[in-house]
C-alpha cells in the first residue's frame, strides 16, 4: 500500500492511498485522482519523508518541542479543511435533498404551504436571485464529490 501526500491546484492538501506507484500513475493519467474538497483533478504529488528510526531520547525531545510549539500553517490549514468537511457532512445529514425542485420547495416552505425543514438542491443563478428578491435566503454551496456517496 502506498500513501501519498497530494495537493490540488486550489492548494487543498490530502492523502491518497494506492496499491502501488504504478496504480497512482495510472489513475492520475486517467484523471480520476481528485481533491476530496473541490473535485479538482489537477493534482500534484508532494514530497514525503520516509519514517526514520531515531533514538528514543531524541524522539521524546522532539515530541515535547512539537507539543509546546504553536501549530504550523500547514497543520492549521489541515484542521480548517477537516472542520469544513465535518460541517459539510453535518449539513448533508441534517437536510433533505429536493434536487431540481429546490426553488419550488423553498417557496412552499417560505409561504407556509409545506413543513419547515432544512433543504438542499439545485437552482440556477436566476432562480436563486428570484428567491432572494422574495425574501427567501439561499446560499450556493458546492458539495465535494467525496461527500455525495456513502462514507466508507
Amino acid at each position: 500500500m502506498k500513501v501519498l501526500n497530494l495537493r490540488c491546484a486550489h492548494d487543498h492538501g490530502f492523502e491518497g492511498w494506492f496499491a502501488s506507484e504504478d496504480d497512482y500513475l495510472a489513475q492520475a493519467e486517467r484523471g480520476i485522482v481528485a481533491c476530496p474538497l473541490c473535485g479538482d483533478t489537477a493534482v500534484t504529488r508532494l514530497p514525503s519523508a520516509p519514517r526514520l528510526n531515531v533514538s528514543r531520547q531524541r524522539a521524546s525531545a522532539e515530541q515535547a518541542k512539537a507539543v509546546a510549539a504553536p501549530p504550523s500553517q500547514a497543520s492549521s490549514h489541515a484542521l480548517a479543511q477537516s472542520n469544513w468537511m465535518r460541517a459539510m457532512r453535518k449539513m448533508l445529514d441534517n437536510t433533505e435533498d429536493v434536487g431540481e425542485r429546490f426553488p419550488e420547495e423553498a417557496r412552499r416552505i417560505h409561504y407556509g404551504e409545506a413543513q419547515e425543514r432544512g433543504i438542499r438542491g439545485r437552482a440556477t443563478p436566476e432562480d436563486a436571485d428570484a428567491l432572494r428578491e422574495e425574501g427567501i435566503e439561499v446560499m450556493a454551496l458546492r458539495v465535494p464529490e467525496a461527500l455525495k456517496g456513502p462514507v466508507q
